[in-house]
This record gives structure tokens, C-alpha cells and sequence, in this order.
């Protein structure tokens, strides 16, 4: 068992293995050196060579002989070597393990790139997961399992209450709330009835429905969704492009420049061939971008290491630089602005009733739904003394009523509550007026004349009536001959966070220049969450594509965009976002896997922090390739004129790497 799996994680993870064996090995060469076992260290260290430098070597005469280019891989091998054989050559050993530091490094290069891979692939295949492998076909009145992939448009299949919907389609018959988090990422279920569209990946509720396939499930939302990822991942930023083009461009100045310097200087300066061919091999040592290396990497692993101390996870290293470049930011809004968990939000009773009244007659009948309100409303009465009503009917898009004591009660919205009562109290309506322009949702309660208080008491636990989802609701019962009159209003809402709007007003002095909210929700309710947090622009009613659009559309104003989200359907514009950002605990696990950063705790507030580290990370990179630039040419300019030997050129190129190495632990603070 334990071999089989060693062997797996080997071939799946072989360039971490190879970087590991390489250290070990370069560690255990130079320790025999240092005990003057020369002979066990001209093995171990070309072991140390072999085995890190095999990948660099082999990208580097593929990009030579296939696209005919020189890269940095190709250099870092050549240096390598030239300072093993100079080494050798001059019995100066020291110089073996210089050129295995050179293949190490970029070993472990190699091994971060193979990592994010691995979570790319892992992302895209918990899309994939996100869909059953089967539907349930209707053929000829009876059911058949078949595949996914054999559903043709026209097709009519089943999906039952609690299930997964296979594939994008129209419903037929019946009638049910859909959980479309994955698609909308809205806390709420969508009530959903004959004639409307639902989507693949997205929870089926309480009611069966019948579905009519109107395309070929490959374009199915979820499936664009995955596209939409694997191609925003494999897009190179500008930045990325840029640096690939300098790096060759490097490789190929030093390779001219070395052949030049091993072969004029006798016709051109009168150099002998031994001192020609030292100063080359001492040129290549010199100029091994090892510092400009030692620039970057240790000053981006100072600051995750850094944010990890705090609560946010970078897991790109090169995020943490861009995060220093961002000129705007994009919310999502459930979840992220807000805390994305439905709660109740306030009690109005009407007058002669208390807020406890209302919530106990309304949790009698609410105890026995499914839907995200309903919770909600039982969830704030848990501490009140109640049992459930019988006969209970729930109205899709409507409201929900049962009896409580022979009295009748009635949950929903004004209009279906008005359909019982002789009229709604004036002042409640203002009320409610105003809580559902501030984008909560108003939930009316009635019951028969005299029920004030006695929804503590009953006949015993309640059951759930319903009619059968794949035929018409049957009619409902007659008002009560007693009258209903209203209890109150109950507003729903999904809280905002309470660290939201001054991480907006802490993001703007850090000199964001555009902060935008993406939503799926009516755009009433995302208004009114953006004038809480201090953001003007808003996008309301989303899907997944659009979000991403909009961060294209931003990327052509603002090149350097952040996108802060935590559902399925954010992961597209994570991904297109020059740095994506989702939250820890809320997130799912596509967004997880998209993101470059993570919000551990889904502390929104660190991420002005995060920024302040990216500024300060930007800023030591700079300072640090200033810096091992000027080494470079110092050493170049004193190999030229003569001025330096190869001991004290390996001191100047060492000294500059740990210089600016150095340097970049500062962000350690």
C-alpha cells in the first residue's frame, strides 16, 4: 500500500522530488568537501546537477531547437556547468557548489510552477463535479437512467425534490424553489415555476419537476462557467509576457556576449587563450542573473509568510506584488459585502401585538418549509414557545398557510396575505415600504381574530400538505369564518458585514481608484447594500459571464484589477482578475481553487492589508533589482578591464544574492 502510494506522489509530484534530492545532495557534497572527501563530492555533486537541472535543460534545448530561441533555462545550465568546469579546471571546487545553488534555485522554480498547475487542474475538475453523471429521461410515460452526454435538445426528463439539475432546461410541469447559488451565488431560493428556464449544477427544493432540454447540455451555463476558467487561467497577463520576452532576450545577450568575450580578445586586445577563456568562463559566474533572481523570490516569500501570520493566504507569490498595482477592485456582494447568511432583520408588530407574537404564530407554519426564509423566521423563534400547524399549504412566490388552534394563519407577501384580511394596517405599509427600498425582503403575518398569543399551545406537531408538483395547485381553503387580522411584518435580510464599508474607505486612501459591487440579486437590494459600504457603481443581476466582462472592461481602463469573491459563479472573473481574492470560510471550493489570495476567517478587512503588503513588496523589488543590476555591472566592467579574478567575482556575485536577499526578509516585519 504505502510503496504504491509513494510511487504515485513521485510521478505526480516529480519536480518537488527533484528539487528536494537536489538540495539534499548539493547539502551532502558540500558537507564532504568541507571534510576534504573529494572524491565522494565529485558524486554527490554531479548527482546534485543531474537530477535538478534535467527539466531546465530539457525546456531549454527544446525552446533552442523547436521555436529556436534562447531562454533563461538554457543560461542557468550553461552557467552552471561553465562554473563546474572552471571549477574543475582550476582545482577551485567552491565553484561546483555555486553553479548546483544556480540548478537549485531554478529546480525550485520549476516545482512552485508544477503546483499550480496541480490546483488548476483541481479546480477545473471541481466544476466538474459540480454536475450528476446521469438524468432521468422520460420515454414513452417511463423512466430511463441515461448519460448526460446522450441528452439531445427536445429531450424531457425528471428531476426530483433534493436533486442535482443535470443540464440547463425549461420547466414543463411543476413547480419548486431552486437553489441557484452556483449559478447567481444569491443566498435565497428562486421560486421557479412552468415556462422558466433552470440551470445545470444548480439544488432542486421540495417539489418534483418535469424539464425540457432547449440545448445540447456542453452548453450548459456550468459548462461555460468551466470554460470561461480554463481559459482566463491560461491567458498570460501583459506583466507575464513581458518578463518571458526579457528573459530571452537576456539569454541571448549574455550567450553572444560570452562567445565574443572567449574568442576576440586574442585577435582584438592580445589576450593569451588561458586568460581569454578565464575571463569568459568568470563572465558567465558574473553574470547569472542569480541576485535579480534573489531580488524577487525572497522579498514575495517574506510577504506570504508575512500575511499567513495574518490571515490571508497568497498562493501565487507574484499576486503579492501585483496586489501593490491595483487600480480597481470588484465585490461580489452575498457573501463577501455580506455575511450571505438569510437572517431576520427586524419585528413590526401591529398595534396590541408584541414582537414575540408575530414571530411565534409565524414559525408554526414556517417550521414545516424548506425554504431559506422559512429557516430564517423558526431560527429567530427558537427561543419562543411554539409547535408546528397541520394543514399546512405553501404557495410558490406567494406565501404559506396551515392552521394553529382552528385558527388559520397566513405567512407571505402583501398581496397573498391581502387575500384574507379585510386590509393591511397603514402604518405597517409604510413600513414596509421603506424596509423594501432599503432591499429587504417584507414577510406579512395574519391570523383568525382572537389568535393574539396562541401560537404557544396546539394539537400536537403539524404535517406538510402540499399538491403534487407535477399537476396544478389545488384550490385553496376559504378564508376562516372568524376573520383574519395582521400580526405584524417580518423583514428578512442577509446582513452586511460590519468591517465592509470601512475596508472600502481604508482600500480608497490606499489609492484604489474604482471600487465596483458584481452582484446576481435585484439590482433594489444591491443598491441599498452599496450605499451601506461607501461603493457607488453597482452590477446587478449577473451571471457568471457577465461578471466577467465587466473585469474585462475594467482591465481596459484600470490593466491592474482585483476581484473579491466566494461562489461558483465568481470563479470565472477570478480567475480573468489580474489578482483574484476569495473569502476563507464562506468560499466555495471552486473559488478557493481559482483565487490567487484567500481571506482566512473571511476577514474582509485584511484585505487593505494584503494591499499595504503588496505595495511594500512592489516597492523591495525594486530597490533590490536596482541594486543587483548595479553588482552586475560592477563585477562585468571589472572582468573586462582585468580588475578581478574569479574567487573575488564569485564573492561579489554571492555577496550581491545574499545582499538582496537580505533585503527582501524585511517584509518579514
Amino acid at each position: 500500500m504505502y510503496p504504491e502510494r509513494l510511487t504515485q506522489f513521485t510521478k505526480q509530484h516529480s519536480d518537488t522530488v527533484a528539487a528536494f534530492a537536489c538540495g539534499l545532495l548539493l547539502l551532502l557534497g558540500a558537507f564532504a568537501l568541507h571534510l576534504n572527501l573529494l572524491g565522494l563530492a565529485l558524486l554527490l555533486l554531479p548527482a546534485a546537477y543531474a537530477i535538478g537541472g534535467y527539466e531546465s535543460a530539457r525546456e531549454g534545448l527544446t525552446t533552442l531547437f523547436k521555436e529556436k530561441e534562447l531562454d533563461v533555462d538554457l543560461l542557468m545550465i550553461v552557467a552552471a556547468l561553465g562554473a563546474a568546469g572552471l571549477g574543475l579546471w582550476q582545482r577551485e571546487y567552491h565553484l561546483i557548489i555555486d553553479g548546483a545553488i544556480l540548478i537549485l534555485i531554478f529546480a525550485i522554480s520549476g516545482a512552485l510552477e508544477g503546483y499550480a498547475m496541480r490546483r488548476t487542474e483541481r479546480s477545473i475538475r471541481s466544476l466538474m463535479s459540480l454536475t450528476p453523471d446521469i438524468a432521468m429521461l422520460l420515454r414513452q410515460g417511463r423512466e430511463e437512467e441515461i448519460s448526460i452526454s446522450q441528452l439531445k435538445v427536445g429531450d424531457e426528463i425528471v428531476v426530483k425534490p433534493g436533486e442535482l439539475i443535470p443540464t440547463d432546461a425549461v420547466i414543463v410541469s411543476g413547480y419548486s424553489t431552486i437553489n441557484q447559488a452556483a449559478i447567481t451565488g444569491e443566498s435565497l431560493p428562486v421560486e421557479k415555476t412552468v415556462g422558466e428556464e433552470v440551470f445545470a449544477g444548480t439544488l432542486n427544493g421540495y417539489g418534483a419537476l418535469k424539464l425540457k432540454v432547449h440545448q445540447p447540455p456542453e452548453s450548459s451555463l456550468i459548462q461555460r462557467v468551466i470554460k470561461l476558467v480554463e481559459q482566463a487561467q491560461t491567458e498570460e497577463p501583459p506583466s507575464q509576457q513581458f518578463i518571458e520576452r526579457f528573459e530571452r532576450s537576456y539569454a541571448r545577450f549574455i550567450v553572444l556576449a560570452g562567445v565574443l568575450l572567449a574568442t576576440l580578445p586574442p585577435f582584438l586586445l592580445g589576450w593569451d587563450w588561458e586568460t581569454t577563456i578565464y575571463r569568459a568562463l568568470t563572465f558567465l559566474v558574473v553574470a547569472s542573473p542569480c541576485a535579480l533572481m534573489a531580488a524577487i523570490m525572497p522579498t514575495l516569500l517574506s510577504g506570504i509568510a508575512n500575511g499567513a501570520r495574518q490571515g490571508i493566504l497568497f498562493k501565487n507569490g507574484s499576486q503579492l506584488e501585483t496586489m501593490g498595482k491595483v487600480r480597481a477592485i470588484a465585490f461580489d456582494k452575498t457573501g463577501t459585502l455580506t455575511t450571505g447568511q438569510v437572517q431576520v432583520f427586524q419585528v413590526i408588530p401591529a398595534s396590541n401585538y408584541s414582537q414575540a407574537d408575530v414571530l411565534k404564530v409565524a414559525a408554526t407554519v414556517e417550521s414545516v418549509s424548506e425554504h431559506a426564509i422559512g429557516k430564517a423566521i423558526v431560527k429567530a423563534a427558537a427561543d419562543l414557545n411554539w409547535v408546528s400547524a397541520v394543514d399546512v399549504r405553501a404557495i410558490p412566490g406567494q406565501g404559506i398557510l396551515g392552521i394553529n388552534f382552528d385558527q388559520q394563519v397566513i405567512v407571505g407577501n402583501a398581496a397573498f396575505v391581502q387575500k384574507y384580511v379585510t386590509n393591511l394596517p397603514e402604518d405597517l405599509q409604510k413600513f414596509a415600504s421603506v424596509l423594501e427600498q432599503q432591499g429587504k425582503t417584507v414577510v406579512w403575518v395574519a391570523q383568525g381574530a382572537g389568535g393574539r398569543g396562541q401560537g404557544a399551545g396546539g394539537r400536537g406537531q403539524g404535517e406538510f400538505v402540499s399538491s403534487s408538483p407535477l399537476s396544478s395547485p389545488s384550490p385553496l381553503s376559504s378564508p376562516s369564518p372568524l376573520s383574519p387580522e395582521v400580526l405584524g411584518l417580518i423583514a428578512i435580510a442577509d446582513e452586511v458585514r460590519a468591517e465592509s464599508a470601512a475596508t472600502i474607505t481604508r482600500l480608497k486612501a490606499l489609492g484604489v481608484e474604482q471600487i465596483v459591487m458584481l452582484t446576481g440579486d435585484n439590482q433594489r437590494t444591491a443598491d441599498s447594500v452599496a450605499q451601506a459600504v461607501g461603493i457607488n457603481q453597482v452590477y446587478a443581476e449577473l451571471l457568471p459571464e457577465d461578471k466577467l466582462h465587466v473585469i474585462r472592461r475594467l482591465q481596459k481602463q484600470y490593466q491592474t484589477v482585483a476581484m473579491v469573491g466566494d461562489g461558483i459563479n465568481d470563479a470565472p472573473a477570478l480567475a480573468q482578475a489580474s489578482v483574484g481574492i476569495a473569502m476563507g470560510l464562506a468560499g466555495s471550493d471552486v473559488a478557493l481553487e481559482t483565487a490567487d489570495i484567500v481571506l482566512m476567517a473571511d476577514r474582509l478587512e485584511k484585505l487593505a492589508v494584503a494591499m499595504n503588503l503588496g505595495k511594500r513588496a512592489h516597492r523591495i523589488v525594486k530597490q533590490n533589482i536596482v541594486v543587483a543590476l548595479s553588482f552586475i555591472i560592477l563585477l562585468l566592467v571589472g572582468n573586462f578591464l582585468g580588475n578581478i579574478n574569479l574567487p573575488i567575482g564569485v564573492i561579489g556575485h554571492e555577496g550581491s544574492t545574499v545582499l538582496v536577499t537580505l533585503s527582501g526578509l524585511r517584509l518579514l516585519k
